[in-house]
C-alpha cells in the first residue's frame, strides 16, 4: 500500500479536521495535503461530512438565550460607563406598578421600533439570587420549565395569556403572576402592542 493511502487511514484527517491534533500532527497534515491533491479532497470530504452531521443533529437554543445574552452584554455595559448597580425591589402579588417607575420610565430602556426579535429585553438588576428585567414579547415564548428558580411577571402593557400547566391566566397591566417550580409554561401576546411586563427570576 501506498505511504498516502496509509496516511489517509490512519485517522489522523479526522483528528485535523475536529481540531484536536497536536501543533506536530497539524504541520505534518498540512504539509501533506498541499504535495497531494488526494490528502487534500479528503480532508474536504470529511469536512463535509462533520458538517452535515453536525446539522442534521444540531439542537434549537429556546427563544429566549439570544435576547438574554444580549441584554446581558448591555447591562455590562451600562456599568462600565458608570451605571451604579441595584437591586430592585422583590416582585410579590401586591406589588405596584410605580414602584418600578424609575426604570419603565427611563428612555433608554424601551422597545425600539427597528427591534426585530420577538422578545426583547433589558435587564435593570442583578444580585446572585435575583435578576430583574423588562420584557416585551411581541408574539408568544417557547414552552420552558424552571426547577431551581422563581419566574415572576407584574405586566405593565398589553395584555397576554399566561399557559402554566393545565391552566391558562389571562393577565393585563397591574396582574402579577408567579410561576410554580417543576410547571412548563408559556406565554401568547393577545393584544395589538407587544406585552411588557417586569419580570423577575429569583433562585430558590
Amino acid at each position: 500500500m501506498s505511504t498516502i493511502y496509509n496516511f489517509i487511514e490512519s485517522g489522523i484527517l479526522e483528528l485535523y479536521v475536529m481540531g484536536i491534533t497536536s501543533p506536530q500532527e497539524t504541520q505534518e497534515v498540512e504539509q501533506m495535503a498541499a504535495a497531494h491533491p488526494e490528502v487534500k479532497a479528503e480532508i474536504d470530504q470529511i469536512s463535509r461530512a462533520v458538517e452535515a452531521y453536525a446539522q442534521e443533529h444540531a439542537i434549537a437554543p429556546r427563544e429566549t438565550v439570544k435576547p438574554l445574552v444580549l441584554a446581558t452584554i448591555d447591562y455590562l455595559q451600562r456599568l462600565a460607563k458608570g451605571e451604579p448597580a441595584v437591586d430592585p425591589p422583590m416582585l410579590a402579588k401586591n406589588s405596584k406598578l410605580e414602584t418600578y417607575a424609575p426604570w419603565l420610565n427611563r428612555a433608554d430602556l424601551t422597545l425600539s421600533e427597528e427591534e426585530e426579535e420577538d422578545i426583547f429585553v433589558k435587564i435593570i438588576g442583578h444580585t446572585p439570587k435575583t435578576t430583574t428585567a423588562i420584557v416585551w414579547i411581541k408574539d408568544m415564548s417557547d414552552y420552558e420549565v424552571h426547577h431551581d428558580e422563581y419566574e415572576r411577571f407584574l405586566i405593565v402593557e398589553g395584555t397576554c395569556d399566561m399557559i402554566a400547566g393545565e391552566h391558562l391566566y389571562k393577565l393585563k397591566p397591574g396582574d402579577f403572576f408567579e410561576v410554580p417550580l417543576h410547571t412548563q409554561h408559556m406565554i401568547k401576546v393577545t393584544s395589538k402592542v407587544p406585552c411588557k411586563a417586569v419580570l423577575q427570576r429569583v433562585a430558590v
